[in-house]
């Protein structure tokens, strides 16, 4: 049984290999263009565009992958309302992204075209983007479904290569309009390799009550598993210097690139989940341990390798980034945390429960404020890395626990 899911893990994973390469070398590029305080801002307003990017198509892109996976002749009837929805709230969203970064985050010093490209990418072309990966996932065809998805990153390389490469005055405004521009490439692409046309947008509609009502889980779970993921780079340019705020930032994208193999896994299983979550058979109660017992075990492989290599990434971010290694060394105690609970989050969402999914992940989000307020008042700098430790403990043990009470309460209801 685990065989196939295996097999797509490692496909995909070889695909999202290229991913972690490609955001690596994108990473150091900017981080290296731009040093560690302006780095810093950078990476709050991006986390931010990504966190309310979330928001975007309100829960009906995993509508989609849910139902086409079951049925793929329903493509037509949920993409009739998926894609105006998430123009709609995208464009709703964008203004409020760009409200939030003039009136709020004043002290990132960023100008309107540059939080438009970043923006406009985040919060209207690539949720667009998502519906045609999801559908190639939904179909089985998880190796292809993350080539396209990871073509915007290949694009955002390019861009900042040509940054780092013919320097420019402004390189953060050269970047954004690359940033931008690789979005719309990407969707272009993404137009033309689809199963078949997106519905005429005579035909568009906005959900009816009922498809509201299955969505609004969906668009929690979406919003609350972005939220812990990004909000730690909003706080750290808050509640750390800029230049700390930066190694931090560069810190957290490096942990969170490695855990890409544990997403692989769950893409490749996402299917099977969907189908079969509901049941109580013993190849899915193994197959449940399995992902878990394989999440932990690769994290705290790689948690340690990570450890051990940590020296080497002054190296390769530059001068301006001398203690990013002990940065790294306190994040790596996240890293298996953060792990289970991308696992738990994605089991959880496929087995019918994402209310219980956006409640454990909207704990951590509060947590990861709290602890990260608290501990940097009495630990300084290191305090924003144990904020987020704890933040992701705290999610992982409370999905595990609350996959194992959703099984014995199925269990007790089928007999």
């Amino acid at each position: 049984m685990r065989g196939p899911i295996a097999l797509g893990t490692i496909r995909t994973s070889c695909v999202l290999t290229l991913r972690l390469l490609v955001q690596a070398g994108t990473l150091l590029l900017i981080a290296r263009i731009l040093g560690p305080e302006q780095f810093g801002g950078f990476a709050g307003v991006a986390a931010l565009a990504v966190m309310l990017g979330s928001f975007t198509s309100c829960g009906t892109h995993l509508v989609f992958v849910s139902e086409i996976s079951k049925e793929p002749a329903r493509r037509i009837q949920i993409l009739s309302y998926a894609i105006p929805c998430t123009l709609l709230c995208g464009s709703l969203l964008l203004a409020i992204y760009l409200l939030v970064c003039t009136f709020v985050l004043q002290g990132i010093k960023a100008s309107l075209t540059i939080l438009l490209g970043i923006g406009v990418a985040e919060m209207l072309l690539l949720p667009l983007l998502n519906l045609p990966v999801l559908e190639h996932l939904a179909l089985g065809r998880i190796a292809r479904s993350q080539l396209l998805s990871i073509l915007p990153l290949i694009l955002r390389a390019v861009a900042a290569s040509v940054v780092f490469l013919w320097y420019s005055d402004d390189p953060l405004l050269a970047f954004s309009c690359g940033y931008f521009v690789a979005s719309v490439i990407a969707l272009v692409v993404a137009f033309a390799t689809m199963p078949a046309r997106w519905p005429h947008p005579s035909v568009w509609r906005l959900p009816s009550k009922d498809e509201w009502r299955q969505t609004a889980g969906y668009a929690a779970l979406t919003a609350t598993a972005y939220g812990p993921s990004e909000t730690d780079k909003i706080l750290a340019t808050w509640l750390l210097p800029p230049a700390i705020g930066g190694l931090y930032a560069a810190g957290s994208r490096v942990i969170g690139a490695v855990t890409l193999p544990v997403i692989a896994m769950i893409q490749s299983a996402l299917p099977r989940l969907f189908r079969e979550g509901s049941k109580q058979s013993g190849s899915t109660e193994r197959l449940l341990k399995w992902i878990i017992a394989a999440t932990l075990g690769y994290s705290t492989v790689l948690a340690v390798a990570l450890w051990f290599i940590a020296p080497v990434f002054p190296k390769l971010f530059g001068l301006r980034y001398d203690g990013i290694q002990q940065m790294i060394h306190w994040l790596c105690l996240a890293i298996p945390g953060m792990a289970l609970r991308i696992s738990a989050g994605g089991i959880l969402m496929a087995i019918g429960k994402p209310w219980v999914r956006a409640g454990f992940e909207v704990v951590g989000f509060f947590s990861l404020i709290a602890a990260s307020i608290i501990l940097t008042r009495h630990f300084g700098i290191i305090g924003m890395p144990l904020g987020l430790v704890f933040s992701e403990w705290n999610m992982a043990v409370i999905g595990i626990i609350s996959i194992v009470i959703s099984r014995k309460m199925s269990a007790g209801r089928a007999e």
